[in-house]
């Protein structure tokens, strides 16, 4: 079971209480952990990867083990840690402005 954490406002859009709970078949990366929130939760579909080129979105960042993970590539293996639910996968919203 992988657990992401998401920022409040996600969070909030989602209707989830705490942190979201997904089974993935397979190999664990970027683009299966993204793929599998955005199926359980149509309604974030968007708010992580654009529509168009499934890129991140800006002022989102992604982290695994405490390390950041934002630019790597979305095939990119995920720890062994993060697959089997010791550690919580987190996107995290970026600040910004003045």
């Amino acid at each position: 079971m992988i657990r992401v954490i998401l920022p409040p406002y996600l969070r909030t859009i989602a209707s989830l209480n705490g942190e979201a709970k997904l089974s993935i078949e397979g190999e664990v990366t970027l683009r299966s952990v993204i793929d599998t929130l955005e199926i359980n939760y149509p309604m974030l579909r968007g708010t992580i990867r654009d529509y168009a080129t499934q890129q991140r979105r800006p002022f989102l960042r992604f982290f695994a083990c405490k390390e950041d993970y934002s630019l790597e590539p979305l095939d990119t293996l995920l720890p062994q840690s993060i697959a089997s639910g010791k550690e919580p996968f987190f996107i995290v919203g970026a600040i910004a402005g003045g």
